[in-house]
């Protein structure tokens, strides 16, 4: 069984971008009920547009819906998750029995796959959810390989598995954390986290207010709270073998940069596996393009049982390199492209472009022109400014252009 490469969609243009680049379904959020209530969420149009993009394409669109509900968040749930089978969703996603049981009185043909949220770590539960209706399990991060075979053996064969296998992890059991809740109100089970576990913290005696004791790990201070993100590129035929349904990638609040690496390494690496098993072979260029974004120290997780290394070592992001824009149009006549501005880039810049299913190549960027402002430029400095630029290979809308991020040495 090939298995889904499933995308975070934090925006409609997220959306766009990890199905151009091969994700075979998305995730989003409504406008409640989701845990990622500082994302962009979609309104009902942006859904239905993103949902005809997805059917247009054969691709499929899931909705989460996976707050731990409180009396109040009931109040016209039935109606919402009516509304989002009208829009097209193919499947939603909670965690709490309440939702649950109010998806199958409002929408009784709309699919439910339990979140993550539910912390399923054994068969039998996953057996009980499935009895009640529920198509798939979204495993627990923290089981390993070796625990996740013992799901396939004991469900029926139509009862489906999604794993995370990429993105960022939480120090909490299954992300049930009220550290962010009890220190700032704001409650992690609501999707108002503050990621209160990756602060830097020190120790102070109660009579002596003001005076700093350092906890200190290493010369960068002590994070053992910090979680390193996970990454699973390495592992496709483990993954494969598993009988995983789906491999999920974390990361609605993450950048189009971000989503389209992710997608691109995945979708990449997935095919191939599947174009000679037998003869499969790792490509240091995944890893490559997953090392790129924004991300922190990678590690396998749980899968081989080496629990760990699930915390410690700095709380910053690596981030190597940035996206400086997006293609919107090229012309084949002038060889001159339009773009979107990203991140500062500068008149004969030499940039990379990631293109899926393509192997990434160099461009420089000639002749730069601020289209707003109709002159000439020697830089592109201005948010989400549109400006052309000569270029000495043929381009393609929606290419991203990436750059490595200097180092500076002292």
């Amino acid at each position: 069984m090939k298995p889904e490469i499933l995308a975070p969609a934090g925006s409609l243009e997220k959306l766009k971008i990890a199905i151009d680049f091969g994700a075979d379904a998305v995730y989003l959020g409504g406008g409640k009920l989701n845990l990622r209530a500082f994302s962009n969420n979609f309104t009902n149009e942006e859904i239905a547009e993103g949902v005809k993009y997805c059917h247009d394409r054969g691709r499929k669109v899931y909705a989460v819906v996976n707050v731990f509900a409180r009396n109040y968040d009931l109040n016209g749930v039935e109606e919402y998750i009516k509304g989002l089978e009208e829009l097209g969703i193919d499947a939603i996603l909670a965690g709490d029995p309440a939702i649950i049981v109010a998806a199958k009185k409002a929408a009784p043909n709309l699919e439910i796959h339990l979140s993550t949220q539910a912390n399923t770590v054994n068969w039998m539960a996953a057996k009980f959810w499935y009895d009640q209706g529920v198509k798939r399990i979204v495993l627990a991060r923290e089981l390993t390989f070796n625990e996740i075979k013992g799901f396939k053996e004991n469900l029926p064969e139509d009862c489906e598995l999604e794993a995370f296998v990429h993105g960022s992890m939480c120090i909490a059991y299954s992300g049930r954390c009220l550290i962010s809740n009890y220190m700032l109100g704001r409650d992690a089970n609501k999707g108002i986290c503050s990621n209160a576990c990756r602060y830097k913290y020190a120790l102070v005696e109660e009579t002596r207010p003001g005076e700093y004791y350092p906890v200190v790990e290493d010369e960068d201070g002590t994070y053992i709270m910090n979680s390193k993100d996970l990454c699973m590129i390495k592992h496709i035929p483990e993954l494969v073998e598993s009988g995983i349904h789906s491999l999920k990638i974390e990361g609605r609040m993450k950048s189009e940069f971000y989503v389209a690496s992710a997608v691109k390494a995945y979708r990449e690496a997935v095919d191939s596996y599947f174009e000679n098993p037998e003869g499969y072979e790792f490509k240091e260029e995944w890893m490559h393009i997953l090392n790129r974004v924004s991300h922190r120290q990678y590690h396998t997780g749980f899968f081989f049982g080496r629990n760990g290394e699930q915390n410690y070592d700095v709380s910053s992001y690596i981030r190597n390199y940035d996206i400086v824009g997006i293609v919107k149009s090229y012309d084949p006549e002038t060889k001159v492209a339009t773009i979107l501005q990203k991140n500062r880039v500068f008149k004969d810049d030499c940039v990379e472009v990631l293109r899926a299913r393509t192997p990434d190549f160099n461009v420089t960027l000639m002749d730069m022109f601020d289209v707003e402002k109709n002159v000439d430029t020697d830089v592109a400095n201005r948010a989400q400014m549109i400006f052309t630029a000569k270029v000495d290979k043929p381009l393609k809308e929606n290419d991203m252009l990436i750059k490595g991020k200097k180092v500076l040495s002292l």
